[in-house]
C-alpha cells in the first residue's frame, strides 16, 4: 500500500495551518521549568486548548489535556485493522526563549528566486552564506520578519502531524491505532518530565522535530548541565586590599579556561562542546550554567571532570574563595536503544523513500522529546520538518519539505497497516 501524492489543496492547507500556529505565542521559561513548573508559561495552555478544539473538529473524539498540558489524541483503527500495532507521533508546542517568540509575523516568499532576502533589523538571508537556500529555489519558503524567531521548531512538526491526520480522516485511509502527543517545554529540557506515558499504547513513536527534508535521526548528544557557583568575599572596593575576593572575576577566569575549540560555534558533526548558557553574580557569589554535550558516554564523564578541575584551578588563584560544582543530567544518546529494534528505523527509511526523496542520516546536535521517550522504553527516532536556522531571527521553513514530512507520516501509517 502506498498513498498517492496529495493534492494542491493539501499543500495550501498545510501552509495556512503553519502560519496560524507560528502567530501564537508559546515561548517557554527555562527558569520556571527548572523549578518543576510544567508548563512553564500559561500561553502554552492557550495553544494546547486550540489544538484540542482543532483535533475535535477533525472528528477525533478521544482527545484530552493532561494536568501538565500534554495534548493527547487517539484515532482508533479502521475496521479490520484493529490488530495492527499502534504508532505514535510526537511534536512540541513551545518555542525557544533564546529569541523572542511574541508577535511573530511570518513572511511568505512564493517561488523563491534564489536571491538574498532582506529582513528587518539589517538581517539578510543570503544563499551564499546559508547554502540550504540554494536547494529550495522555486519553492515557497516562510521566514520571520527579522524581529523574532519563526517557530518552525516545532510548529512545523505540529502542522505536519495535523495535516496528516486530516488526510487520513477525510480520505478514509485504512490504518491501525494512531496516537498523538503534543508536549510542552521541550525547549527547556523538561518536555517529557510529566508525559502521561501510561496513556500510550504505542510501543514505537516518531518525533517530527528535525530540519532539512530527508533527514532522519536515531542518535543524539548525551547531555548534562553543570552549575558552577563561586563564593568570594565582599568588601568596600576602596578598602579591598588585601583580602577582598571578587567572585565575578573568578567566574570570568573560569570561562576563559574553557576550550575555545570545543564551543558550539567551533564544532560540528560528532564533536562535543562546552557552552556557557547563563550567568549571574556579584562580588560575594557568582554562578554560571554550562551545557555539556558529547555523543560518547565516556567522553562526557571526562567533560564533567574537566569542569571540576578548571573550577578548582580558579579557586587556587584566589585565597579565601570556594567553589561548588553540581552536574545535572538532561538526556541520553538514544542510539543504543534504537539499535536494539532496527525495524523501526528500517520502516522510517522506507517511508522517506516512498515519499520520493532520499534519506539523509545525521546525528542530532541536541536532543528531542524522542530521545527522552526512547530512554523511557518507547523507541522514538526523529524526522525532518523542513525548518532551518532554529532559535534565531534568521529562521525559515520550506513548504515542500514540510509536505514531504506529511507524506512520510502517511507512509509510516501505511507500512504499519501492511504488517
Amino acid at each position: 500500500m502506498k498513498y498517492e501524492i496529495l493534492s494542491k489543496d493539501f499543500t495550501n492547507g498545510l501552509l495556512e495551518r503553519f502560519l496560524r500556529y507560528t502567530r501564537q505565542w508559546t515561548t517557554s521559561d527555562p527558569d520556571r521549568a527548572d523549578q518543576g513548573i510544567v508548563p512553564s508559561t500559561d500561553r502554552q495552555w492557550d495553544f494546547a486548548k486550540s489544538m484540542v478544539q482543532e483535533l475535535q473538529e477533525l472528528g477525533i473524539t478521544d482527545v484530552s489535556i493532561s494536568e501538565h498540558c500534554y495534548v493527547c489524541a487517539r484515532l482508533p483503527a479502521t475496521a479490520g485493522m484493529e490488530a495492527v500495532p499502534a504508532v505514535g507521533f510526537i511534536a512540541h508546542m513551545d518555542t525557544s526563549s533564546e529569541v523572542s517568540g511574541e508577535n511573530v509575523q511570518p513572511q511568505v516568499v512564493q517561488n523563491y528566486d534564489g536571491n538574498p532576502i532582506q529582513l528587518k533589523g539589517g538581517a539578510t538571508l543570503d544563499p551564499a552564506v546559508d547554502t540550504k537556500l540554494q536547494q529550495v529555489v522555486g519553492d515557497t519558503i516562510i521566514t520571520s520578519d527579522g524581529t523574532t524567531l519563526l517557530g518552525s521548531d516545532d510548529k512545523a512538526g505540529i502542522a505536519i502531524i495535523m495535516t496528516g491526520l486530516q488526510e487520513i480522516i477525510q480520505k478514509k485511509l485504512p490504518h491501525g491505532t494512531i496516537e498523538i502527543i503534543f508536549s510542552p517545554d521541550e525547549e527547556t529540557g523538561h518536555g517529557m518530565d510529566f508525559v502521561p506515558i501510561e496513556w500510550l499504547t504505542a510501543k514505537q513513536c516518531y518525533t517530527f522535530d528535525g530540519s532539512t527534508g530527508g533527514e532522519i535521526e536515531d542518535e543524539c548528544f548525551n547531555a548534562w548541565r553543570s552549575d558552577v557557583v563561586f563564593t568570594g568575599k565582599a568588601k568596600h572596593t576602596g578598602y579591598a586590599r588585601p583580602d577582598m575576593v571578587n567572585a565575578v572575576s573568578m567566574m570570568a577566569d573560569f570561562l576563559s579556561l574553557l576550550p575555545r575549540h570545543e564551543a558550539p560555534e567551533t564544532t560540528d558533526n560528532y564533536q562535543g562542546f562546552y557552552c556557557p548558557m547563563d550567568m549571574s553574580g556579584h562580588i560575594e557569589e557568582s554562578k554560571v550554567s554550562i551545557y555539556l554535550r558529547d555523543f560518547d558516554a565516556a567522553s562526557m564523564e571526562r567533560r564533567k571532570e574537566t569542569v571540576e578541575i578548571l573550577a578548582k584551578a580558579v579557586v587556587a588563584k584566589y585565597a579565601g574563595s570556594s567553589v561548588e560544582v553540581n552536574h545535572n543530567f538532561q538526556y541520553l544518546n538514544m542510539k543504543a536503544k534504537l539499535d536494539q529494534q532496527p525495524h523501526i528505523m528500517e520502516n522510517l527509511v522506507k517511508a522517506v523513500k516512498m515519499a520520493g526523496i532520499e534519506p539523509i542520516f545525521r546525528p542530532i546536535r541536541g536532543g528531542t522529546d524522542g530521545s527522552r521517550l526512547t530512554e523511557m522504553g518507547i523507541p522514538c527516532p526523529n524526522i525532518f520538518t523542513g525548518g532551518h536556522n532554529f532559535h534565531s531571527r534568521m529562521e525559515w521553513a520550506s513548504l515542500s519539505q514540510m509536505a514531504y514530512g506529511v507524506l512520510t507520516l502517511l507512509n509510516l501509517v501505511s507500512l504499519q497497516a501492511d504488517k
